[in-house]
């Protein structure tokens, strides 16, 4: 008789402190997977070793200090808070959080669910855009882990919600206060950047991807699994419920890292571009997030505000991400009782 099926919710990750130790060892798992850093494995390791892990564990732990709360890191006390009112809302389904990389790790998830008594596990991935080096890795490892059971569990994942109705509207809910207290000359949509060849990669055609000016205007068969595309997709869709002017906001794309080029045009870049061309209040969400987090609360809410006001700005204002904000928690709902069998 089957058990019946659980949730797991899976998100990227976070250190265990705001330490170089564990930050160095989180850098190193998270750096160490061929789907984020897509190069030879030689090359990989000399880039993890000999550069990233000697210098960056400290700066990232100096980063992370700054938005540590008593509870412990916002990415994960966001997810417990959100697993939590799923929980409420969600009756006789047990809920799991896991994460790609860190604490509580997707085999402790699967190990939470299974003796709970879970026999199937919806898979929820936390991000609303694909991308091979987070959705393709999260779902990857919620396979290599459930098939290293004697006893596999059937699995199926939530695709990705970038334009979902209730995801828009969540993150127009949070964000329509921010902008009529701040009435902001311009709206920035800040995603988390990937490296060009990753896009280029994603395309079946290979066409496609990067191959003119126009390539990610609409969803189409080459363009379906390709992150930048589904960013616009996201902003146009947000952009158009809070009725932004098309002249009224822009998109752009942050965390680069290393010499490759990466997705343009870039945030702290176009903030700065902003600044100097006279804008003075500037929201800026952040809808690859749907929790606050590093990238979120330090690189946009600190270091970007600085650099806005350096550049002449005078108020750069975040829009807060999702976190378990109630609008949020019912878009969850509608997306996952479906695959658990349930009426949405």
């Amino acid at each position: 008789m089957s058990g019946g099926p659980g949730l797991l919710l899976v998100n990227l990750g976070t250190p265990d402190a705001p330490r170089a130790p564990e930050v160095r060892r989180y850098l190193r798992q998270f750096l160490s997977d061929p789907r984020v850093v897509d190069i030879n494995p030689v090359g990989r390791w000399l880039l993890l070793n000999l550069i990233i892990l000697p210098l960056r564990p400290r700066r990232s732990a100096e980063a992370y200090q700054k938005i540590w709360g008593e509870d412990g890191s916002p990415l994960l006390v966001h997810g417990q808070a959100l697993r939590d009112e799923l929980r409420r809302r969600i009756e006789r389904v047990p809920i799991a959080l896991a994460m790609r990389y860190g604490s509580p790790s997707i085999a402790a998830g699967l190990d939470e669910l299974q003796r709970a008594g879970c026999d199937e596990v919806v898979v929820l991935p936390l991000f609303p855009q694909y991308a091979s080096s987070s959705t393709g890795s999260a779902v990857e490892e919620v396979y290599r882990e459930a098939g290293r059971r004697w006893n596999t569990p059937f699995v199926r994942v939530v695709p990705p919600f970038y334009d979902a109705p209730g995801f828009i509207d969540a993150f127009a809910r949070v964000g329509r206060p921010v902008l009529e207290r701040l009435a902001p000359q311009h709206v920035l949509m800040s995603f988390h950047g990937v490296p060009q060849r990753h896009v280029v990669k994603s395309d079946p055609s290979g066409r496609h991807c990067l191959a003119s000016e126009g390539c990610c205007d609409a969803i189409v068969d080459a363009n379906r699994s390709c992150y930048r595309a589904q960013c616009l997709a996201t902003a146009r869709a947000l952009a158009s419920r809070l009725a932004l002017a098309a002249d009224g906001y822009s998109v752009a794309f942050q965390s680069r890292l290393g010499r490759d080029p990466w997705i343009r045009p870039y945030t702290d870049e176009r903030i700065v571009e902003l600044a100097k061309a006279g804008v003075e209040r500037l929201a800026v969400f952040c809808p690859a997030f749907v929790a606050d987090c590093l990238e979120t609360l330090e690189e946009i809410g600190m270091r970007a505000k600085e650099d806005f006001r350096a550049a002449g700005g005078k108020e750069l204002v975040l829009v807060p991400s999702l976190n378990a904000h109630p609008a949020w928690v019912d878009a969850v709902v509608e997306m996952v009782e479906p695959a658990l069998g349930r009426p949405a």
